[in-house]
């Protein structure tokens, strides 16, 4: 299996520079060019630009606060694979774990800031012991998608006293 959340963060992308663009022309056309007049729908210019604010904080943010990654991955060959970056407001350091199913060693699965923000952390067996990989974050997928690694890579750890081990 193949699974690429690309498309979502092309939308988050879009809407953050939607956002922006919407954002500075509020600014220009109240603030610098004063075409809207106040007070507006019964509310003060200083509470609009808090509410437009606010709600553009929101949105630039909540990719920041939940850890939003782009993930690439692949069970398909002798390898699993997992391609990933923060899409935060500066795009993070592309990483890249390839671990051959026959040395994976389990994961864990953890949660965080109320259940919001999910992680896999990968264990490879090396000669040395058990490596372990920083966690990938899952928040930024689909639940069926987080299922289904959650699933794929639990099928492929090892068995531990008749359960797999996760």
């Amino acid at each position: 299996m193949t699974l690429d959340n690309g498309k979502s963060v092309i939308h988050q992308k879009i809407l953050k520079r939607s956002a922006i663009i919407l954002y500075l022309a509020f600014l220009v056309i109240s603030l610098a060019a004063g075409i809207i007049k106040f007070p507006l729908l019964g509310m003060t210019k200083s509470v609009w630009l808090l509410l437009i604010t606010a709600l553009f904080l929101i949105v630039i943010l909540i990719p920041v606060i939940l850890k939003y990654q782009y993930i690439y991955f692949s069970d398909e060959g002798d390898l699993l694979i997992f391609r990933y970056f923060s899409t935060g407001i500066v795009e993070g350091k592309k990483n890249s774990v390839e671990i051959e199913k026959k040395s994976f060693s389990g994961f864990t699965v953890d949660k965080s800031f109320l259940g919001l923000i999910q992680s896999v952390t990968l264990y490879q067996r090396m000669k040395e012991g058990v490596a372990k990989y920083p966690p990938i974050h899952l928040s930024n997928l689909k639940p069926r998608e987080r299922e289904k690694i959650i699933n794929i890579l639990t099928s492929y750890a090892p068995r531990v006293k008749g359960k797999k081990r996760s």
